[in-house]
């Protein structure tokens, strides 16, 4: 396999490139049935989409998918769900001085060694213009775990080092998408707005951290030993572009603290099993146990920098590369709807592997 699959029963494979024709995909065991709500996949993209704040890159897509199959009045029919995204806002002329130039840090470089040749237009296959196909996998797998009553609320926890310090508990999810920056705290969101505002001006860019909440997760779910929940989790979120942590629970903390502080306490109303606490972040034994699942993902600043950087060409000549182009100063808000897109997809898998687990009535 060559990498642009996830999933083993609901599948997404997706295809395209910046600056091409247009980026889709294939959504393969999907049940048949599921009502598709349009808008709802509607939103969720324009929730990704460029410029969808003043904060964030200047291209303009609309993002509009267009089916091609696997869906029928209205209802999924159980096969493939074929889709396509046009891109209509290139401006390749932009990257002309990196056709033979390789950006720092970016995968300019590592695709020209894998491949011998690269689309340098917008970065072509490695640019994040690719996610907006995992957005509208994760919009109809979030129409499953609707089903489920399973919700996903993710969030901008931190940004260049200024970040929240409440229990999220004590959080109003309801500021997310109200705030430029997706974040629930409102004096928070006014220290990252002008901290973004001053890393702009300086031409650099800037770093952040995406809360991730799973609600309602029924217990059970998960493969062990090698497809553990958290492991799955893990390789979802770590294939989004930037993405360069992943933390569950009490994470590396975990590290510093002693088996009697980070043991969950369990307890019983008769009926139902749940925990006092979370330091697990809702998994153990890579299965989850009905408790929220809480997990952390961290972005690197944007590689693309507005000033400019000493790098080389394709030729191990030293040059100088110019900052040219439209990106975001942090795609951090941008990447909330990808991580929860990721999330639903490996949950929503999960679901229906987890059929196979035991004979009905057992």
């Amino acid at each position: 396999m060559a990498g642009n699959s996830i999933g083993k029963i609901f599948t997404l494979t997706s295809f395209g490139e910046s600056h091409g024709t247009a980026i889709g995909g294939v959504i393969d065991g999907c049940p048949a049935g599921l009502e598709i709500d349009f808008e709802f996949i509607r939103s969720e993209m324009q929730r990704r989409r460029p410029g969808f704040s003043d904060l964030s890159s200047p291209r303009k897509e609309e993002d509009e998918v267009e089916f091609l199959s696997g869906i029928f009045e209205g209802k999924t029919t159980g096969t493939p769900i074929g889709f396509i995204i046009k891109n209509k806002d290139q401006q390749s002329k932009d990257y002309d001085q990196i056709k033979d130039r390789y950006r720092p840090s970016h995968a300019d470089f590592t695709y020209d060694q894998k491949y011998g040749i690269r689309d340098y237009r917008g970065g072509g296959r490695s640019s994040a213009r690719e996610t907006a196909c995992r957005v509208v996998a994760g919009a109809i797998a979030k129409m499953i775990l609707k089903h489920q009553g399973i919700e996903i609320i993710g969030f901008v926890s931190e940004i260049g080092g200024i970040g929240i310090d409440q229990q999220i508990d004590s959080l109003n999810i309801k500021n997310i998408e109200s705030s430029p920056v997706r974040c629930p705290d409102k004096v928070i969101e006014k220290q990252m707005i002008n901290l973004i505002e001053q890393t702009k001006a300086a031409g650099d860019t800037l770093g952040g951290v995406v809360t991730c909440i799973i609600k309602n997760t029924p217990a059970g779910l998960g493969e062990p030993v090698f497809d553990k929940l958290e492991a799955e989790l893990a390789k979802a979120i770590m294939s989004i572009n930037a993405v360069k942590g992943f933390e569950i629970g009490s994470g590396f903390q975990a590290a510093r603290m002693k088996g009697s502080e980070h043991n969950d306490i369990f307890e019983s109303d008769g009926s139902r099993i749940s925990t006092l606490t979370n330091h697990s972040g809702g998994v153990q034994g890579g299965i989850s146990n009905g408790m929220d699942i809480v997990f952390k993902a961290a972005f690197k600043p944007v590689a693309t920098l507005m000033r400019d950087q000493k790098t080389v060409d394709s030729e191990g000549n030293t040059t100088i590369l110019a900052g040219k182009g439209r990106h975001d100063v942090c795609v951090v808000p941008r990447a909330v709807p990808i991580v929860e897109a990721m999330a639903a997809i490996v949950l929503a898998d999960f679901l229906l592997r987890n059929r196979s687990a035991r004979i009905s009535g057992q």
